[in-house]
């Protein structure tokens, strides 16, 4: 039998609120996860789990507002928030109050005053409609449970014309794990869709311009691969 959701979302809390709590770097969910940067701050480091560089892919400009979906320690939040300065800000969401704690401690630690922190699940963001200009998300949506849920809230909280850049893992042919065992799913691997499946949910929450930016092969476990997908919420006309 598949567990159920409460029983995903429990072990995705259990797992990460543990990691939360290390002061030791750790291999990332689809790649290197050990102080992957240099001139971020180590707490966020320590706890990095990424599988892309969705910042990087995102074009994030001075003055945006950005929304990080699973920010976990705040990797990703603190390397956006030096493009978008100090007329933006960058809002990182998880559900691990552990990381969410974690991420406010850093971010007053090493003085980030244009970052904040909200516990809540990916799936009912607590922000505002019509309100970002970019969501990022970085080896997180494949845990969710209800993933067309995130993607609309991604399309929701986006102004028109805003911009989606998530990476990701993906199942390319079979995956070599058991759909039931709870372990696989923290680990960024039952939860894996197919490709075909995951960028028809992203469509199906009324993204255009869907893009396949970059993809690695043989990812996390035979079968998974990583991609990091662009999209943009239609403008009014």
């Amino acid at each position: 039998m598949m567990p159920d959701e409460n029983s995903i979302r429990k072990a995705v809390r259990d797992r990460y609120g543990q990691l939360a709590q290390t002061s030791k770097a750790r291999a990332s969910c689809c790649g290197p996860g050990a102080n992957p940067s240099g001139d971020m701050p180590m707490e966020a480091s320590q706890v990095y789990a990424g599988c892309g560089s969705p910042v990087e892919m995102a074009g994030i400009r001075e003055g945006e507002v950005v929304v990080d979906f699973g920010s976990g320690g705040g990797f990703d939040v603190f390397k956006a928030s030096r493009f978008v300065g100090q007329s933006g800000r960058v809002i990182g969401v998880d559900v691990t109050p552990e990381m969410v704690w974690r991420a406010r401690e850093t971010a007053n630690k090493h003085g980030f005053s244009n970052v904040e922190f909200r516990l809540g699940e990916i799936e009912h963001v607590p922000i505002d409609s019509n309100l970002v200009d970019v969501v990022i998300s970085n080896c997180v949506i494949n845990l969710a449970p209800e993933k067309s849920a995130v993607f609309a809230e991604a399309f929701r909280i986006l102004k028109p014309g805003g911009r989606l850049v998530v990476s990701d893992t993906v199942a390319h042919g079979t995956l070599e794990v058991d759909p039931r065992d709870l372990d696989a799913w923290v680990e960024c691997v039952a939860g894996a869709l197919p490709e075909d499946e995951y960028l028809n949910l992203i469509k199906n929450a009324g993204f255009v311009d869907i893009q396949v930016k970059r993809e690695t092969e043989s990812c996390c476990s035979q079968g998974a691969a990583g991609i990091t997908v662009t999209a943009t919420r239609p403008k009014r006309t």
